[in-house]
Order: structure tokens, then C-alpha cells, then sequence
């Protein structure tokens, strides 16, 4: 089944989303992510995707409000931005229902084959962003030469079920979804793919379905009333 997940991102403390991941370009929508998270809690989500942004670039941690959001309502919680190591991992584990990976799952390789064997199917995810089909590190501040299907190829090989994945170029823009490297995405990694950036009205959900996608996470598209929550 398809689900819509609702994304917080976390900066300095409040609710924001960033314009193609720039960390000085960012929209404020709520001064508290707990109030964030409790709005859609209250609209019936099941999940919730998290980012410490400030964790991401190493300007800050989030923890305690990753704390209390978890505490603090019904949904499920994942969370990324800044887990470099498997002890860092762990920790947010003891918070929350599943981490995202992201600039690890390249350098550190073995971090992943500790957790895989460690924790069940999905609590351990890895996050592949890119631009133009290339993997984004570093909180999108570097784009490398591997290619964001190979990736994918990679971590199903380690045993990763649950892969998300993000078109920087189009992140925080809504200017809609470029369907070919979600194609290729999807073509790369045989489990558990959820996909977000650029996602501006209801058709592009409906793409994402035909695609074959098992979820999307949204943001700006949400906050700014785009699509509607939950889907009609």
C-alpha cells in the first residue's frame, strides 16, 4: 500500500524546509517541530520522517525534540541528518522506530553489515540522495561520482530493505517530479523504496504509484496546502 509520509525537518529548533537542501534558504513553518508533528499526527499520519538538519551539518543536535515528538504522539518515527557511526545509530534507535543513513552508507560500509545483523527488517534504512542521477553527501554538499542506482544495487547486497530516496535538484521546489531516475531507481533495488523531492500537486503521488513506489515523503508541497492530507 502506498503511504504518504509527512516530513518535519528540524533547524535551530524549529519546523523548516530548505530549498534544494540550501541551509541558509530555508522556510520556516512552524516555530516548534513538536507542534508540526502533532499536526499531522492529528490528520491521521502513521509515520513521520525527521531530519536534525543541524545534526546533518553539523551545527547542532535535535535529540530531546526527536524525543518528544516521539513521546508525544501516535505515529511512528524515523530519523536522519548527521548519523555517522553505528553507536550514534543506535541511540536514536532507543527514540525512535527506524534510522536513515545517508554519507555512511558510502564511507562506512561496514557500519551498515553491524546494524543489518543487529536490528530487524527496517528499522535500518539508507538514505540516497542525488542530483542528476549522482549520490549527494555531507548534507548535499558534495555530489560524487557514484551513481545513485549503484548504490541502491549496494546496500539490498548488505541486506538494507528499506531505501528512501531524494532528487536534491527538486527538493523544497515543487516543481514536480522528473520520473526517469525514480524509474532507475526502482529498476536498481527490489524491496522497500519511498521516494520525495519536488512533489507539487496529486499527479505526482499518481506517478510515484505507477512506478511502483511503496511511499512518498512530502513537505512543502504539504505545508503549503498543494496536496491534500490525508489523500481524498
Amino acid at each position: 500500500m502506498f503511504e504518504l509520509i509527512p516530513a518535519v525537518d528540524i533547524q535551530k529548533g524549529r519546523a523548516v524546509r530548505l530549498f534544494e537542501g540550501k541551509a541558509d534558504q530555508e522556510t520556516v513553518y512552524f516555530d516548534s517541530p513538536i507542534e508540526a508533528a502533532q499536526h499531522w499526527a492529528a490528520k491521521g499520519a502513521t509515520w513521520l520522517h525527521v531530519v536534525d538538519l543541524d545534526a546533518a551539518f553539523g551545527t547542532g543536535d535535535n535529540r530531546e525534540l526527536v524525543r518528544e515528538i516521539a513521546n508525544t504522539t501516535k505515529c511512528k518515527v524515523e530519523v536522519g541528518g548527521g548519523i555517522r557511526d553505528a553507536d550514534t545509530a543506535r541511540r536514536w534507535l532507543e527514540i525512535a522506530d527506524r534510522v536513515i543513513i545517508g554519507t555512511s552508507a558510502i564511507h562506512h560500509p561496514e557500519m551498515l553489515d553491524e546494524l543489518v545483523a543487529e536490528y530487524e527488517d527496517g528499522r535500518v534504512a539508507v538514505s540516497i540522495d542525488a542530483k542528476d542521477g549522482q549520490v549527494a553527501i555531507k548534507g548535499w554538499t558534495e555530489i560524487t561520482e557514484l551513481a545513485a542506482r549503484e548504490l541502491a544495487r549496494r546496500v539490498a547486497e548488505q541486506g538494507i530493505k528499506h531505501v528512501v530516496y531524494t532528487d536534491i535538484s527538486r527538493d523544497g521546489t515543487m516543481k514536480g517530479i522528473d520520473p526517469e531516475p525514480v524509474s532507475l531507481m526502482r529498476q536498481a533495488y527490489p524491496h522497500t523504496l519511498v521516494a520525495g523531492g519536488g512533489v507539487a500537486e496529486d499527479k505526482d503521488l499518481e506517478l510515484y504509484e505507477s512506478l511502483e513506489l511503496d511511499g512518498a515523503i512530502v513537505g512543502t508541497a504539504l505545508y503549503e496546502g498543494k496536496i491534500s492530507y490525508p489523500r481524498e
